[in-house]
């Protein structure tokens, strides 16, 4: 724990010290602390009072944990000393967190003080044994830790039992809670909280536990939908740690190969800047613990091996390992374990698998290779650079961006990524974070908690679901025509069924659905292959990547050859090879927010040089504002080229993606870049009279603007909607059908 606290100083200098119970302030004195950060202070009294809502708010390694569980445990020792609780009779605790590796974290830290105080801590995931979760059940007592879809099955199993398990509950505490908004998940994990406390029939305290948000308004909402003012918010006032960052460019030419690699040896080959990349790692890192952060599964592989060969090239030990979802669960916990390991050196190459609260200790520096999407997830694995007292938070960005030449494309000569950092990084320097998306119909999800309630019910009358699912619980945004609509699909597909008094019941294809251990997830899991050797799973790849027999793969930071494909138990094994290729894993980059492309354009406009830039970085960003000024794209978004015309609204994903639907459905041919619309056979005057037109139009209804879009099952139940409930779907959820008309009307005054 990166508190330290002493007897004499916690005792002189914090008021909230004294009122933890006295085993709680002897624990902490024998840890030696020094003093109370000033969320724990601050939460300390309306923990004890356990009748109101909470979220703490800080960066990682802020101490939210402890501020959360030291006055937990200090009131349930005062209610067992009273008699209120009694050892045995429920659950006391209910702790929510988004990752099995989080929980198994969070239950070596709590269970120290849990023995201490006699207070049972229970881990529940899907990696714990039946005979340990059967003694749980017999014995409900103390602090529960469970993932949603845990949760959910016990929903699901053990609805009749809710009521027993849970009588003592007296909090609800929801970790990384910033990780759930807007999301299926975290819709599911709502509406779960709310059908809790329908079933033991009293409102429960929640405690958030949240990085920083942009809008802590909407992270309130998400605690407790409707009392947005009743929830009392802790915000760390700590001084921020140091920053130390540079943004280094590259440029991406002919490919090459690594020293002493032939062309025998692989079956691609890989760029100057990925090389020189890997070799600024190599570099830099090695030696010490760090963690390098890309977006993609496939880059991931890419890098991992480049720096392994690395280390074979240069006769080193192989410090660099990689770690990302669908990699097995020991080699993810090999990467964690060598970077808690003290006295050895560990590099992991990952994806945002790292970049929640798992505790890996602390690590010297991130890396960050391609631009990020998000400035909120940049802060939080920032969060994990620094936490030795005293030491810098560290930051690499890594851009890669092309040669320019008479026939590369105008967006590409702006050199998007680079500027997408260096805006990124000015808005987390400025304490801007996204806020979270909200209004989403979230239909998918309705479907599975509907199933769920029924299967915990046995059966349920539809006006009683609707209102405890919508009118009053996490579904607010549906309309009852649309929750009726939802009903209809579901009972045209036999998912459910209505008796003759009107109750809803499962059916035939229903109970399958719900009696298959994977319903109890609320996102889309797909199909896969697992990848095995000599017996040992390495993970998992997608069914519909081609995998042949004799083929070479990249895969967990080795190089293996394909030596059979098992198509009807779906199982790859593979042996060491010298040639590999990196795989596809497919899964899209986030969702670009409006002020981040706002920010870019402030940066086009402008002369000033980041100082956090390298010598590359900075030909590379004067490069891209004079092709900028050359285009006119200081006085106007629209430019021609060849045949085509280049729109460029400085907008986030939403709109760009409301205006490319849009055009489509005008039958315009257009294709949609990262910063710009490309629209073929226009001319810059004919698209602003077009634009002209939709700007004096009425804006256009978002779920008749999605009929336009072919393929709207997104998310795991979509399959059972209709075309009309997809269409309203996709419009609370990838369109800004306002904001869209905004920026066109702005695009006209211009």
């Amino acid at each position: 724990m990166a508190n330290s606290y002493s007897s004499e100083s916690t005792s002189r200098d914090s008021s909230g010290f004294h009122r933890l119970h006295e085993q709680v302030q002897r624990w902490i004195w024998e840890k030696q602390w020094t003093e109370l950060r000033d969320i724990q202070e601050q939460a300390i009294a309306p923990i004890l009072s356990a009748n109101t809502d909470l979220i703490i708010a800080a960066a990682t390694a802020g101490g939210k944990t402890e501020a959360a569980f030291l006055p937990i445990f200090s009131k349930l020792m005062s209610s067992r000393e009273t008699g209120d609780i009694k050892r045995g009779e429920g659950i006391q605790v209910l702790y929510i967190s988004p990752l099995k590796a989080l929980i198994n974290d969070q239950y070596r830290r709590l269970s120290e003080l849990g023995e201490r105080l006699e207070i049972p801590v229970h881990p529940w995931h899907g990696d714990i044994s039946s005979s340990r979760k059967q003694r749980v059940l017999r014995n409900p007592d103390g602090v529960l830790l469970i993932t949603p879809e845990a949760l959910e099955a016990m929903f699901v199993l053990r609805g009749h039992e809710l009521t027993a398990i849970f009588a003592t509950l007296q909090y609800v505490v929801v970790d990384e809670l910033h990780s759930f908004i807007g999301i299926e998940r975290g819709q599911q994990l709502r509406s779960l909280l709310h059908r809790l406390e329908l079933a033991i029939h009293r409102r429960i305290p929640r405690i958030g536990l949240s990085a920083t948000l942009g809008e802590m308004n909407l992270a309130k909402e998400y605690l407790r939908a409707g009392e947005v003012d009743a929830v009392t918010l802790i915000e760390s006032s700590e001084a921020g740690q140091e920053i130390k960052l540079q943004i280094r460019g590259y440029r991406k030419i002919a490919p090459v190969f690594l020293e002493d690699e032939s062309d025998q040896e692989s079956e691609e080959s890989n760029s100057r800047d990925e090389i020189d990349i890997a070799n600024h790692l190599f570099k830099v890192l090695r030696g010490d613990k760090n963690l390098i952060f890309i977006n993609r599964r496939q880059d991931v592989e890419k890098y991992a091996d480049l720096l392994s060969r690395l280390c074979e090239i240069h006769h080193v030990p192989n410090e660099f390992m990689p770690h990302h979802g669908s990699l097995s669960k020991e080699l993810r916990e090999a990467a964690e374990d060598a970077l808690k390991e003290d006295n050895r050196p560990a590099n992991v190459v990952c994806t945002s698998t790292l970049e929640l609260g798992i505790d890996i200790g602390a690590v010297t520096s991130i890396a960050q290779i391609g631009a990020p999407y998000s400035v909120s997830s940049t802060r939080q694995r920032l969060g994990r650079s620094g936490r030795r007292s005293g030491d810098p938070a560290i930051l690499r960005i890594y851009i890669t961006e092309p040669e320019i030449t008479p026939h590369t494309h105008p967006e590409k000569a702006l050199h998007p990524a680079l500027v997408q950092a260096i805006a990124m990084t000015h808005l987390l320097l400025q304490g801007w974070y996204e806020p979270p998306r909200v209004g989403k119909l979230h239909l998918s999800t309705l479907v599975q908690q509907l199933l769920s309630l029924i299967a915990e019910r046995g059966g349920i009358r539809p006006d009683r679901a609707w209102t405890e699912l919508c009118e009053a619980g996490a579904f607010s945004e549906v309309d009852k025509t649309t929750y009726v609509q939802v009903l209809r699909c579901l009972g045209e597909q036999d998912l459910i069924q209505q008796t003759q008094e009107g109750l809803l019941l499962l059916g035939l294809t229903g109970e399958r659905l719900v009696n298959h251990y994977s319903f109890y997830t609320a996102f889309k899991t797909p199909e896969e292959y697992r990848v095995t050797t000599v017996g040992k799973t390495l993970g998992t790849l997608p069914i519909d990547y081609p995998i042949l027999e004799d083929s070479y793969l990249i895969f967990a930071g080795s190089r293996w050859q394909v030596l059979s494909v098992d198509r009807i138990h779906r199982v790859i094994d593979v042996i060491r090879a010298a040639a590999g290729r990196v795989p596809y894993f497919g899964g899209e980059p986030g969702l670009v927010h409006d002020r981040i492309r706002q920010e870019m354009f402030k940066i086009y406009t402008t002369e000033d040089t980041p100082i956090f830039l390298d010598a590359t970085a900075r030909d590379l960003l004067q490069e891209a504002r004079a092709n900028f000024l050359m285009y006119g794209l200081d006085h106007s978004p629209v430019m021609e080229y060849g045949h085509q015309t280049l729109l460029f609204p400085w907008a986030g994903s939403l709109v760009m993606n409301t205006l490319f639907i849009q055009f489509l459905t005008d039958k315009l041919e257009v294709d949609q870049g990262a910063i710009a619309l490309t629209i073929n056979d226009i001319t810059p005057a004919q698209l602003l009279r077009y634009l002209k037109k939709l700007s004096k139009a009425d804006s256009p209804d978002p779920a008749i603007l999605s009929t336009a879009v072919r393929n709207k099952i997104i998310e795991k139940h979509d399959l059972f909607l209709s075309e009309e409930l997809l269409c309203k779907n996709y419009a609370t959820s990838f369109l800004d059908v306002e904001r869209a008309w905004q920026v066109i009307r702005q695009i006209i005054k211009r």
